[in-house]
């Protein structure tokens, strides 16, 4: 089917800003025009795209799915147009980087403070997600690298490399301090309220083969959907979890927490970078990854 491309580049824009006005406006036009070209393509198509709302558009099914495979293949395309241009992509540009809660704090902001410092005309949009997601959408083109805490599933496509290793340890609230005279067995704690993330995440795996490795059992009686509401809930005497030791030292500071020793440490971690070479085409998003290797 020879469709004409403006009328793809037209239907990313309204689904970009979700009414038509917005897009006539990015793209030079009108809103009759507009309006007209994704009628054309629905006709097309054969298929219905958009539904109509009181302040713009909503897409539909099978215009998400469209979407998916347009939005990518526009960037791309915008990328390749701007280095025709001979714009000095290395200095300008966007990067679309996905990162985990741990992988943010323990990372990604002490080096984006750095990096903005050295390249400040590039900018950086940031996808704060879970790892399934942030895989998805380097699958799908959307991010031009992600920084993920193994561990982590990894389709053969995806490259990936470790930027940072970081040590976990056992952490309770105020009521566990001296409560043991030496380290504990996993298996003495199964008494103890638990805190971790739930359930399909890589890390509750993890964990579930530690305590099985150490003859006992994981049972969660606090589930959490991010990283970084443990602290607070174990600082709350909620129960005990597995925390990065370097995010727990604040919390050790003001006596909120305690470590709790253990007979044998936590699984080890790292950071690592991932991307998708078959998709990498953006200049500033390589000057990043490189940034990201000097900063080791």
């Amino acid at each position: 089917m020879d469709i004409n491309f403006e009328y793809y580049k037209i239907f990313y824009y309204v689904a970009k800003y979700k009414n038509i006005t917005k897009a006539a406006f990015a793209l030079g036009s009108n809103q009759p025009n507009v309006t007209r070209v994704m009628k054309l393509l629905e006709s097309q198509l054969n298929t219905r795209l958009f539904v109509r709302e009181p302040r713009g558009v909503s897409l539909t099914e099978e215009g998400e799915k469209l979407y998916f495979h347009v939005e990518a293949a526009c960037r791309h395309l915008f990328y390749g147009q701007e280095e025709i241009f001979g714009r000095n992509l290395q200095e300008t540009g966007t990067v679309e980087i996905g990162a985990t809660e741990s992988a943010l704090h323990l990372f990604l902001l002490d080096v984006l403070h750095g990096f903005k410092a050295r390249y400040p005309e590039i900018r950086i949009k940031i996808h704060n997600h879970n790892t399934p997601d942030i895989i998805k959408e380097l699958m799908g083109g959307k991010l031009d690298l992600a920084l993920i805490t193994t561990p982590f599933p990894t389709p053969k496509q995806l490259f990936c490399e470790k930027m940072l290793d970081f040590k976990e340890i056992l952490a309770g609230g105020r009521q566990y301090k001296n409560r043991w005279e030496g380290p504990v067995n996993l298996w003495e704690l199964k008494d103890c309220p638990w805190i971790g993330l739930g359930k399909g995440t890589a890390t509750y795996e993890l964990y579930r083969a530690f305590f099985e490795e150490h003859h006992t059992k994981l049972e969660l009686d606090v589930e959490v959907a991010s990283s970084d509401l443990m602290l607070p809930l174990i600082g709350k005497n909620l129960g005990i979890g597995f925390v990065p030791e370097s995010l727990a030292a604040p919390f050790w500071e003001e006596e909120s927490i305690v470590q709790i020793p253990l007979n044998h440490p936590a699984p080890k971690r790292s950071i690592e970078v991932v991307f998708d070479p078959g998709w990498w085409k953006n200049r500033a998003a390589d000057t990043f990854y490189k940034y990201l290797k000097n900063a080791l």
